[in-house]
């Protein structure tokens, strides 16, 4: 009873007020955790002996680039739930995260032209992690381009979630990408099967800023979808009582 009674949120009427409960839980942790983690990676941790101060960036590229894959695997996780079951719900939950997602790669972008420079001795190279991370941006773009160029709401979740499904398939690319060809990107300094490569008040800081980014993404798309809603479900009469009820 308890696992079947969170089916009845696949449903906007229900989501919507949950939704609107959960976000200021995931705000604030989010800006707690922001604040911890900039203390952590721009105060506590030490310098770096190769790098110097310049591999700071990296407490903001590494959480960035990480959840801008992530947030595309679950947004076409939402895309594959929306054609399986035809909920409108999972439609729109992907819609509400593609801008999020798309902002994480223009921060990863960013904050890794930034980096590569003093590494590298440029803002940009052709690496095969970089360029799979900008196909990521496209992507994300494609998506929401494909969405607001079809009127019909539920064609569109149809297309755009077929592109998002295919476009699935560079992430484990980005990924492995520094195992499967030679690249001037460095490889994964935190990994499951190892040990970190990294001072532990290092990995204590990058997981804390990547635990804000993602409670970030969740109170973020938690607003944009009960927008995506109000929109969508425009004259329902459940939303008609929802409103009256919050006035």
């Amino acid at each position: 009873m308890g696992s079947t009674a969170w089916f009845k949120f696949a449903s906007p009427a229900a989501f919507y007020p949950l939704a609107g409960r959960l976000i200021p839980w995931f705000a604030w942790a989010a800006g707690l955790l922001t604040l911890i983690g900039l203390y952590l990676g721009f105060i506590v941790a030490p310098t770096d002996y190769q790098q110097g101060e310049s591999y700071r960036i990296i407490f903001i590229h590494v959480p960035a680039a990480w959840m801008a894959m992530f947030l595309y695997l679950v947004m076409a996780g939402w895309c594959a739930a929306s054609l399986i079951w035809n909920t409108r719900l999972s439609a729109m939950m992907a819609q509400a995260l593609a801008p999020t997602g798309a902002m994480f790669s223009v921060v990863a972008l960013w904050t890794g032209a930034l980096w590569g420079r003093p590494t590298w001795g440029a803002y940009w190279v052709w690496d095969a992690r970089l360029t799979s991370t900008l196909i990521l941006l496209f992507l994300y773009l494609g998506y929401m381009a494909l969405r607001a160029a079809i009127d019909d709401p539920r064609r569109a979740d149809r297309a755009s979630a077929l592109l998002a499904l295919v476009g699935a398939i560079n992430v484990p690319i980005i990924y492995f990408s520094v195992r499967w060809w030679n690249t001037l990107h460095q490889g994964a300094s935190v990994s499951l099967t190892s040990s970190p490569k990294m001072a532990q008040t290092m990995l204590a800081a990058m997981l804390v800023m990547s635990f804000a980014a993602w409670f970030y993404a969740i109170a973020v798309a938690l607003h944009r979808v009960r927008s995506i809603i109000l929109e969508r479900e425009n004259g329902s009469e459940w939303l008609r009582r929802q409103l009256a009820g919050t006035n």
